[in-house]
């Protein structure tokens, strides 16, 4: 089993990797091509992100800067919009869905370390999914980390750090986040 294969199955894996270091370079050179364009070149920028992500809707919107590792893990459905300064670790799936707001600052980490040091200095990393639901809006300087879960129409107070997961319809707050009030 490939490296890359480990890697978006959620085993240990070598991140230093020949081919997962050509696919973070070719990510992060889209990354940069991306940033530099100006707001009008709208269909240049819909033309990157189509080659970077693996799935991408109708009227997304990134503003610039816009970091990932890798690209094709990250599924973005119709209307999201993403502002100022994102980082997506996408060792793992990182999908979002429709109709979906984030606020500057949030980094999306799929990537994680073992505990153990022994295992750690080896230089092994592994990998789990991020899902965030539909009409979903995270605010400013949210961390949310691997293996975690949003639910549909929630709402995630700016500078949260979302650690586990959260269900639908509530807002959360804090760090580690927690459900303050459901929505009706």
């Amino acid at each position: 089993m490939s490296e890359k294969e480990k890697m978006i199955n959620g085993e240990f894996y070598n991140p230093t990797d020949k081919e997962l270091l050509q696919n973070r370079i070719s990510a992060k050179n889209l990354c940069i091509k991306y940033n530099t364009l100006l707001p009008v070149q709208y269909s240049q920028k819909q033309m990157i992100l189509r080659k970077l992500f693996g799935k991408i809707g109708n009227n997304i919107h990134i503003e610039p800067n816009f970091f990932c590792d890798y690209g094709y893990n990250i599924e973005i459905e119709d209307s999201v919009y993403i502002n100022h300064n994102s980082v997506f670790l996408d060792c793992a799936k990182i999908k979002i869905g429709k109709n979906t707001l984030i606020g500057p600052n949030c980094g999306f980490y799929t990537a994680s370390h073992p505990l153990k040091s022994e295992e750690r200095i080896q230089g092994f990393e592994y990998a789990k999914p991020i899902t965030i639901g539909k009409e979903v809006w995270i605010g400013g300087g949210v961390t949310v980390l691997a293996g975690v879960t949003i639910g549909d129409g929630t709402v995630i107070g700016a500078g949260s750090v979302v650690t586990k997961d959260i269900p639908s319809n509530v807002v959360a707050v804090g760090n580690p986040c927690k459900v303050i009030k459901n929505i009706t």
